[in-house]
């Protein structure tokens, strides 16, 4: 704040400096024969030439001038938290700690409220899980189930665009439930006075502070769920956490429909702040969204007191379950199998693939080559291939002709014509998740149909890999194609490659250092297991070799001959939208033949590739959840709708059906709502629309797309689960870390309800939008002149003390 001191009386300045200079020398002329000694004389001198510069500067007329805020021209807001979490009891306290700040707020014997008032104009505003002007804090009652104070501070700000707001005073005890991930940026808003509520004493309480799940392609361990619990004043004490499926037919978890029991863990908290981690795995069913409840308590002690349950002793059970949705995705992923002749890879591979029932497999086999020169010995007159021969009541035209290859279908989807060769549009091709080839050449291939390939991953998001099968890679002239493009290895010879490898005796595989941080390509659980299997493996003695790894990819595995030289025999690549791979192996079933063991172990790769190959492949229809940042306590609901070619669809209709299926519910039937999603005009084929949650518990949602004709073009599902009282109590000491931070960026300071009359008091000498200029004579204040007397009489006291007076 700029102060200074100004003269008013500047036309005086040179006849008092005049009048000065005679004052000190008229001091200094009585004094020159004074018999007092030297130190004593020059303070006498001093004295009175003070008390003469005092009275002398009087006729300037000095004034100090500084700036304040303008009475009444600026606002101040005083904003309280409503929320549930006020409710706690910090330790040797008998009243909340909403009672305290509800007394603190309507105490009119304390009249920092009427200082504010007098220099600010005030608005009192309260907030839980949105901001509420109110006229006094009689309505505090903390009932709301969350405390969006970050989102509250920026409503201030947006309801005070315009005016002059001063600055922001806001009693809370900093747990937040908006912007958990992270603060946002809050250098817009002015000053912020946190007033800390609640103490930092530990409290006596368990509180489920985080619940993720893990969900991977790793087949003995699908779905891990993970609970921590906070242990807070329990050391000793036994610890339990329960996992509960959760029932979703749209009963309440009060009827006739319990909670499934799936797991119960159970550990000591080492100390009186311990953090537990839960670690639970399930067997989600697939193709479907699940809800399950993790529930904490203490164990009951040995012995214990009549009367005394172990939940009396926390500060409050809100905290101790949570829901936790998993979503399986919807199935059946579509593989396309594409082999130049029948062979073993396809029979072990489909055999797997047989037991995951979110995966179908189509095979694309060709019979025969292409035999223009060769003659069948067929019926006089027959020109179709006898191989067909008895395939129902076809024609001619419908049989395969000798100059043709003689292809199969096998598995394939309802409606496809299977008299066709490789797909050659984009709707029969998109309509796979992934697509492997295997001992098939490049000429197999129109260019368009391989180009179609690229864009089947590049724009799609589809998985594609190559075996290393017969006539593929190198072998197979896939070099400079489009489809050796999208491989993650050069297949080009390069100086000194090796390309005359043939069958060999010692050919393992062994996994690098990131294969090993792939669940999807290891089969045993433990390292030491791994290595077991992999050194009791057969032999292989096909490997179809590439001259290099492309910038990017990411080799897993690697195959060492006999004489030492190793090979890259599993690479992958995301590209674009999608991921490749490149399994080099060209007889990856062999190890199969040799045990049952060996039979399963292969059959769980191939069940794990195929899981990678189709896992977070998009669908032409998707629907997601967020928090609406809009209003609050709601859902936005975005469905993206892209046709079978995957092009946006800017002109469907699309309507959602949300209803609540797990938590808190009065009737054993919930019913649907039916909502209509608009399109956003900054994105062709994006839809949206807004739900507003009806309590705390598990959401269910389905979009429904037609096309411009009414006609259904497919539909997609999604979940969430909404707890906001859980997030409330997830810890219960002040979060004085997100209140210093947030007076940081502002300006403000953090305070004590104490410290709130001495802030009052300074308030109008800080920056504010709307200050004046204030002045004060100097000479108008009578210590000026009893400072000038006690100069003279202490001059006159010095000489009288001396005997000179």
């Amino acid at each position: 704040m700029f102060a200074g001191l100004v003269m008013e009386g500047g036309e005086w300045r040179w006849p008092v400096v005049a009048a000065l200079v005679a004052a000190v020398a008229l001091s200094w002329w009585s004094y020159r024969r004074s018999e007092l000694p030297g130190q004593l004389r020059t303070v006498g001198i001093i004295l009175r030439a003070l008390g003469s510069a005092i009275i002398l500067l009087c006729l300037l007329e000095p004034l100090w001038t500084a700036q304040r805020a303008r009475p009444g021209a600026n606002w101040f807001a005083v904003v309280a938290d409503n929320s549930q979490g006020m409710q706690i009891n910090d330790p040797g306290e008998t009243a909340s700690r909403g009672e305290q700040l509800r007394a603190f707020l309507n105490d009119t014997a304390d009249n920092w409220q009427d200082a504010l008032l007098a220099d600010f104009q005030v608005r009192r505003y309260l907030f839980d899980s949105r901001l509420q002007s109110v006229r006094d804090f009689q309505a505090l009652d903390f009932t709301g189930n969350s405390s969006a104070l970050v989102t509250s501070l920026e409503a201030v700000h947006e309801r005070f665009q315009g005016l002059p707001l001063a600055g922001v005073i806001v009693f809370t005890d900093g747990n937040a439930t908006d912007h958990l991930e992270g603060l946002m940026d809050l250098g817009g808003l002015p000053p912020v006075y946190p007033v800390v509520s609640g103490t930092d004493a530990a409290i006596k309480d368990l509180a489920l502070n985080r619940v993720s799940v893990t969900q991977t392609a790793f087949e003995d361990a699908p779905v891990t769920i993970t609970a921590d619990v906070l242990a807070s004043g329990f050391r000793g004490r036994s610890v339990e956490a329960v996992l509960e499926r959760v029932p979703t037919d749209g009963s309440s978890t009060t009827t006739n429909s319990p909670p499934e029991i799936m797991e119960r863990q159970t550990q000591s908290a080492a100390d009186d702040r311990a953090l537990l981690s839960f670690r639970f795995q399930t067997r989600a069913p697939g193709g479907s969204l699940a809800f399950y409840r993790v529930r904490s308590r203490l164990v009951p002690p040995l012995i214990t007191t009549p009367g005394e349950s172990p939940e009396a002793e926390e500060a409050t059970l809100i905290n101790n379950a949570r829901l936790v949705l998993v979503d399986r995705g919807e199935g059946p992923y579509r593989i396309l199998y594409v082999a130049g002749r029948p062979n073993w890879e396809y029979k072990f591979l489909k055999r797997a693939l047989d037991e995951d029932d979110q995966l179908r497999l189509t095979g694309l086999i060709r019979l025969a080559r292409r035999e223009p020169k060769f003659e069948f010995k067929g019926r006089a007159g027959e020109s179709s291939n006898p191989l067909f021969r008895g395939f129902g009541n076809q024609s001619a035209d419908e049989i395969e002709r000798y100059d043709q290859p003689v292809l199969i279908w096998l598995n394939a989807p309802e409606g496809q014509d299977i008299r066709r060769s490789f797909p050659t549009t984009a709707e029969e091709l998109f309509s796979y998740h992934a697509v492997i080839f295997d001992d098939v050449e490049a000429e197999f291939f129109k260019t368009e149909q391989m180009a179609l390939v690229q864009r089947f991953v590049s724009e799609r998001g589809g998985g594609f890999m190559m075996l290393g099968g017969q006539e593929t890679f190198r072998d197979g002239n896939y070099d400079r194609t489009p489809v050796g493009n999208i491989l993650p290895v050069y297949l080009r010879e390069m100086p000194g490659w090796n390309t005359t490898i043939g069958p060999v005796q010692d050919f393992r595989p062994s996994l690098t250092r990131e294969g090993w941080l792939q669940p999807w390509v290891r089969i045993r659980s433990t390292e030491s297991d791994e290595q077991s299997r992999l050194s009791g493996m057969r032999s292989y003695e096909v490997l179809n070799t590439v001259s290099g790894v492309k910038p990017g990819a990411s080799v897993l595995a690697t195959v060492t001959e006999a004489n030492g030289t190793v090979h890259p025999s599993l690479v992958t690549q995301r590209l674009g939208n999608g991921r490749t791979a490149a399994l080099m192996i060209g007889d990856f079933w062999k190890p199969g033949r040799r045990s049952e063991q060996h039979q399963e172990d292969g059959a769980k790769a191939w069940r794990q590739i195929a899981r990678w190959l189709v896992t977070d492949t998009p669908e032409g229809i998707t629907l997601t959840a967020r928090p609406d940042a809009q209003t609050p306590g709601a859902m936005r609901l975005w469905v993206r709708v892209k046709d079978r070619e995957f092009k946006a669809m800017d002109s469907a209709s699309v309507s959602v059906n949300v209803r609540k299926v797990a938590g808190e519910t009065a009737t054993n039937q919930v019913a649907s709502l039916e909502l209509t999603a608009e399109p956003v005009s900054s994105e062709p084929g994006l839809y949206t629309a807004s739900y507003v949650q009806h309590g705390s518990g598990g959401y269910f949602a389905e979009a429904i797309v037609r096309d411009d004709q009414g006609i259904e073009v497919g539909r997609a599902k999604s979940g969430w689960v909404s707890e906001p009282a859980a997030d409330e109590f997830r810890s219960l000491t002040p979060n004085r870390a997100l209140l210093e931070q947030i007076a940081k960026q502002t300006g403000g300071e953090v305070l004590e309800p104490s410290d709130l009359p001495a802030l009052v008091k300074r308030l109008p000498t800080k920056t504010a939008p709307v200050m004046e200029s204030w002045s004060r004579p100097i000479w108008h204040n009578p210590w000026v002149f009893l400072l000038a007397f006690l100069c003279f009489i202490g001059e006159w006291a010095l000489r009288r003390w001396k005997g000179l007076a």
